[in-house]
């Protein structure tokens, strides 16, 4: 193996392992949201209330050695609440910019869909550019600014759907499921003792793997890993195909495609490989594309749901040897 992958898997395995010490049974979502973070993405996280959500963007943060901030989303909130404002000091006869939560590493914007699409869009241009503009000036945000932003699924009530246009913004849409029965016993009983999962990390039990500034580092190793011109062409196939589909309204744009092709190459060396497979793509097929495709009205109808489109899209798109 590549001496800088070798490493790589070594620091990757120690993060999991220290992730796991307080997130349980969620191997999928935790290698998900590391494929974000090390192409410097953002994420969406959907579930229903209870199932860490929150803990694994702190922990993340922890266990990464960077600094995590939090916004709850309500439908009265401003988008100044979340990126800050200048306020005038008597004192010095001058403005001085209070920052908002915006000024941090890993965002948790909570519920993101409970505010207005005025407030929502304060995070576009943190997501696109990391910079953030208050009263004319522009303020730069960390290198590694990332956006893990969540949502309830069976709670419609007092929400904003978020845009097609700024669901496009998050590489992934990682779905969130209960843990299986042995998992959530498992955690019962924890919760019972002193090992409970918000203890762990509270006591300092989860241990820092990275140091500061090491995350981009570790980022840089992916350069490394080999994608070759056939499977270029078959995320490219892919991704069009989401677009002239007969059930498909709307199909995925060309930052999709961006997000397939840094996904896969992220997938490939969290296995420890310097290649990446059409096994890689298509186990990212789901997270990346779900979210950005639009169904026909008559085909919602019937029943049919994305999965099932990317499915017999996945199967009718030619795989390279």
């Amino acid at each position: 193996m590549n001496p800088m992958l070798e490493k790589f898997a070594v620091t990757i395995s120690a993060a999991r392992a220290e992730v796991a010490k307080v997130v349980i049974g969620q191997d999928a979502v935790v290698e998900l949201a590391l494929v974000t973070l090390l192409t410097r993405n953002h994420a969406l996280i959907e579930g229903v209330p209870g199932v860490a959500k929150t803990l694994l963007v702190r922990t993340l943060g922890h266990v990464l050695g960077v600094p995590t901030g939090r916004v709850q989303f309500t439908p009265d909130l401003m988008p100044a609440d979340i990126t800050g404002t200048n306020v005038f000091n008597l004192q010095t006869n001058a403005f001085t910019l209070i920052r908002g939560p915006v000024f941090t590493t890993f965002l948790l914007a909570d519920e993101i869909n409970r505010a207005p699409a005025k407030t929502q869009a304060a995070l576009l241009q943190a997501m696109q550019e990391r910079v953030v503009s208050i009263d004319r000036d522009t303020h730069v945000l960390d290198a590694n600014f990332t956006v893990f932003a969540t949502q309830n699924p069976a709670d419609s009530e007092g929400t904003y759907p978020l845009p097609e246009a700024q669901k496009d913004r998050f590489m992934v849409k990682i779905r969130m499921d209960v843990p299986a029965r042995d998992e959530e016993l498992t955690l019962a009983k924890r919760v019972l003792g002193i090992d409970a999962p918000e203890a762990v990390l509270a006591a300092g039990a989860v241990k820092q793997v990275l140091g500061p500034g090491e995350l981009a580092a570790v980022r840089a190793i992916l350069d490394q890993v080999t994608l070759r011109e056939e499977l270029v062409a078959y995320v490219v196939d892919l991704v069009r195909a989401t677009r002239s589909h007969e059930s498909v309204q709307i199909g995925a744009g060309p930052r999709a495609t961006q997000a397939l092709l840094l996904g896969s190459r992220a997938k490939a060396a969290l296995a420890g490989r310097d290649f990446v497979t059409p096994d890689d793509v298509k186990s990212l097929a789901g997270p990346v594309l779900s979210h950005r495709l639009v169904l026909r009205p008559e085909f919602e109808i019937e029943g049919l749901t994305v999965e099932e489109v990317l499915a017999k899209i996945l199967e009718q798109v030619a795989v390279p040897r």
